[in-house]
């Protein structure tokens, strides 16, 4: 079949590999120069199966009180006039319950393990390199409540078989002897020596070369206008190079995914959720990272790539709005400086700012639409790279009518119904 695949981030490129991988003609639309120039430009750096958790938690809303009142909020609300940011608001608040939580996790740690496995036999079988490093992740919690909580998490991680160590702050220090040298209250953290980092722009980078070679073509700098729909299926996508028309049509357009969607009257619970990221040269071996650390007081994770440290995080609803405000540069500054003092030159830093597609449980939407030949794998929220190649191959399998190797019934916007 010819898949149209509508996004050039790391989940449409991803996609669109493993679509050619089942032996599909495919070709990606993206509105950009080139792949990976959106949310996946200049995230995290995380491929942190162990940290797949939904935001809708119990507690959600008495925490947002309290981090409005802190110097650096890890979530940042700015008014707007749309009416989607508020409908968003109140489908996650109806999440926060521990039933919900429950279920919501177990199913984003569920997706996250089995792109863990499918990233390993990428790796294993093309060579791919994106800076990676496989020594695990440290989330560091600088309250004795954060720590108590995390039993809750560990639960999960246990049912499902993940590694996890809980440490006390020497045990911290020993995972990170950076850590060392810093000032900062620490009570604790929870290491998942499974996961991994890297860039995830070079992994694109070089997935799309990839793709290439198995025939995958790139219409780079078309914007997608429309969707069209014939007799309760897509007939054709309307972009700035003309009409476009596939077999089958694959939406993973992050967070302008429902607007596309709503071009023909689907409504997806998506909301873009804003991040912030530094990157920075490193400059000071003896309290630089080895790996990722996640600040859970400021959720904020401090990653290494290579001679570089990357340093992302908070929260902000705030619509598309993409710009650069110095405060939240100062949040990030201020994390980094003070767990690794001296590791990196902060004040040369690249200050960036990317939207995340979040959904309000925390999953993203993988599988087929009411629509006759539409799918959609998007919604992934700040676990895009954790959850792409999964949810690539289940989408796959999925246009392939094959089974996929997870449950994924409930993974579709259907949920939602």
């Amino acid at each position: 079949m010819k898949i149209l695949v509508l996004g050039g981030g790391v989940i449409g490129v991803t996609s669109a590999y493993y679509l050619a991988l089942q032996g599909h003609e495919v070709e990606v639309v993206e509105r950009r120069p080139s792949v990976a120039q959106e949310t996946s430009f200049a995230n995290a750096g995380e491929i942190s199966p162990g940290y797949a958790s939904p935001w809708a938690a119990p507690g959600v809303l008495r925490k947002a009180l309290t981090w409005m009142t802190m110097e650096h909020p890890p979530l940042i609300i700015r008014p707007t006039a749309d009416p989607a940011m508020y409908r968003w608001m109140m489908q996650m608040l109806t999440n926060c319950t521990s039933n919900r939580y429950a279920i919501n996790k177990a199913r984003m740690v569920r997706i996250a393990e089995y792109s863990r496995d499918v990233l390993m036999a990428l790796r294993a079988d093309t060579g791919i390199r994106y800076e990676g490093r496989t020594q695990g992740t440290l989330q560091l919690f600088r309250t004795r409540k954060q720590l108590e909580d995390a039993h809750k998490d560990t639960e999960v991680l246990a049912a499902y078989g993940v590694p996890y160590q809980m440490l006390d702050r020497a045990g911290c220090e020993a995972a990170e002897p950076g850590l060392a040298q810093s000032a900062a209250r620490i009570e604790g953290g929870l290491r998942l020596p499974g996961d991994e980092t890297g860039d995830c722009l070079l992994f694109t980078q070089a997935l799309a070369d990839l793709a290439r070679a198995r025939g995958v073509t790139f219409r780079f700098g078309t914007t997608i206008d429309a969707v069209e729909i014939d007799g309760g299926a897509v007939s054709a996508v309307r972009t700035s190079a003309g009409r476009l028309t596939a077999d089958s049509y694959l939406l993973a357009a992050g967070s302008f995914s429902p607007t596309l969607a709503r071009t023909i009257g689907l409504r997806l619970p998506i909301y873009p959720v804003k991040g912030y990221s530094i990157t920075a040269d490193l400059v000071g071996p003896a309290t630089e990272p080895v790996s990722t650390v996640l600040d859970e007081t400021y959720k904020i994770a401090v990653t290494r790539l290579g001679s570089r440290i990357r340093v992302g995080g908070m929260a902000e609803l705030s619509g598309y709005s993409t710009d650069l405000p110095p405060r939240r540069r100062a949040a990030l500054t201020h994390c980094v400086d003070e767990l690794f003092p001296g590791a990196a030159n902060t004040g040369d830093a690249h200050f960036w700012t990317g939207l995340r597609p979040m959904t309000p449980d925390g999953t993203p939407i993988i599988g087929p639409t009411r629509i006759a030949k539409l799918m959609i794998n998007s919604g992934h929220g700040t676990l895009g790279w954790t959850m792409a190649c999964g949810s690539a191959r289940i989408v796959a399998d999925l246009i392939s009518q094959r089974q996929p190797d997870i449950e994924a019934s409930d993974l579709s916007i259907d949920r939602y119904s």
